[in-house]
């Protein structure tokens, strides 16, 4: 078989294209490739085998992870079958998220926090000690706080509220149930928690000054909202300049019960739409992770979202 056939045989399939278009811009590890696609690892090695096989993609060790990329070694004719192979990725639905998510993760690499703070977490439960908890390191955590001014959008019972008004210097909590609005504020004033204030509103129109807060945090709120992208433009209205955004939640799923159980609009969110809302509200320092797997099914996974006024 001539190598231009070859090429082409290995290029028949959309998700081929997907990568072909992502290793165009850097070297990639297949565990990189499944947070930007969303796919599986065995799919993505599957893929990854057919394009090496054919000569277009090579792979190298680097510590314990393999980097793949194309080659640049491959056959005269492979640079001619690579743009044809771009061209037909851009024609995807999935290109602009795969882009976005691309980004994002070059943008990691360059900056090692999450790396370090992956080998520690990675180390925390693996060998016992006496008093080491997730629940004594959030309290250490706490007392770090300088005195912000937090606004708490869809705080519900105002659970996280009722902990960050502990150490910061006010925190508002909005949520758009009257019950609940009520049942928080009488909490918070057993509790004798002057600095908490809560209030009756929406996600997307937060009853909060503008420019009047520190941080704004959406904790497991956002999949409610109606519009996500204006809850997040009101969220930057809302916040100082130079004030951040937090925004924690689920990551896209199929678990379609979750509308009945849990009230849920949205089945999570796709990294790539949490960073294109993110930065159209006009937030720079973007960034995205998963920060939690739950090992039962349906094996939600949480992303942590932020960004700077």
């Amino acid at each position: 078989m001539s190598s231009t056939l070859k090429f082409l045989r290995s290029l028949s399939d959309p998700t081929r294209l997907r990568i072909v278009a992502l290793l165009e811009r850097d070297e990639l590890s297949v565990n990189e490739l499944q947070e930007i696609t969303r796919m599986g690892q065995s799919r993505i090695s599957t893929h990854l085998g057919l394009l090496q096989d054919s000569g277009l993609v090579r792979s190298r060790r680097e510590g314990k992870r393999t980097f793949y990329g194309l080659n640049p070694g491959a056959d005269p004719n492979a640079a001619e079958v690579i743009r044809l192979a771009i061209r037909g990725a851009q024609e995807l639905s999935e290109h602009k998220g795969d882009q976005i998510n691309l980004k994002r993760i070059l943008g990691r690499r360059r900056e090692q926090a999450e790396v370090f703070f992956n080998q520690v977490a990675g180390r925390f439960d693996r060998v016992y000690g006496p008093g080491r908890s997730w629940q004594a390191f959030g309290h250490l955590l706490l007392r770090i706080l300088p005195p912000l001014v937090v606004a708490d959008l869809g705080a519900g019972e105002g659970l996280l509220s009722e902990l960050l008004a502990r150490r910061c210097k006010k925190v508002i909590a909005v949520d758009n149930s009257e019950k609940i609005v009520a049942f928080g504020a009488a909490k918070a004033k057993k509790n004798q928690l002057k600095n908490l204030e809560f209030r009756l509103g929406d996600l997307q129109n937060p009853p909060v000054e503008p420019q009047s807060a520190d941080l704004v945090v959406l904790s497991q709120a956002l999949h409610h909202a109606e519009q996500p992208g204006v809850a997040i433009s009101a969220g930057f209205k809302i916040l100082k300049p130079g004030g951040q955004i937090l925004i924690l939640d689920l990551a896209k799923h199929t678990f379609e019960r979750a509308r009945e159980l849990y009230g849920d609009r949205w089945l999570g969110f796709a990294e790539s739409d949490l960073h294109r809302w993110l930065e159209e509200a006009g937030f720079k320092k973007i960034e995205i992770n998963v920060v939690a797997r739950e090992e039962q099914p349906p094996h939600f996974e949480t992303v942590l979202a932020g960004g700077q006024k």
